[in-house]
């Protein structure tokens, strides 16, 4: 929380980006060091020490620029790869979902987890964790209960 970080969800952990804020120009070096936002539209979640130096801590979001400076593993190539749902207010529901995506991509991982901020998650992970793969099953799944995203693991 007092550290510049951000969380991503699809750059390598522990990459270092330079944030502008567009509005007020003003910029920081952040490391990802979580994953998230897991909200359509965003693109980070910055940490209280990181959104102060940023001007965007009053406001709450603010569109920026984002510059890869440095990361611990190729962006192009490799990587651990899924699809993340949610969230679930019901377990039930979720639970229903993971079942329904077992059944329809037999040759994934498909897991259901409390998320740490209430309700329930879905992960599926695909076949030799394939980008490509991952992608494709981002464009093809659909639920009214979340949010379908492509993150990256490592």
């Amino acid at each position: 929380m007092h550290a510049m970080t951000a969380a991503h969800r699809t750059l390598p952990l522990g990459s270092v980006v330079r944030v502008t804020n567009l509005k007020t120009s003003h910029s920081a070096l952040v490391r990802i060091t979580d994953r998230g936002p897991f909200i359509p539209g965003r693109v980070l979640d910055l940490s209280l020490a990181a959104a102060r130096r940023l001007d965007v801590y009053q406001p709450g979001t603010a569109e920026v620029k984002v510059e890869v400076m440095a990361t611990p593993a190729p962006l192009d190539s490799g990587g651990k790869w899924a699809v993340q749902i949610g969230s679930f207010p019901d377990e039930d529901v979720a639970t229903d979902f993971a079942d329904h995506l077992t059944r329809r991509y037999r040759t994934a991982k498909v897991l259901r987890f409390a998320s740490p901020a209430g309700g329930w998650w879905i992960r599926i992970r695909v076949l030799d964790d394939d980008h490509d793969r991952a992608q494709q099953m981002v464009a093809e799944t659909r639920t009214s209960e979340g949010a379908v995203f492509l993150v990256r693991l490592d």
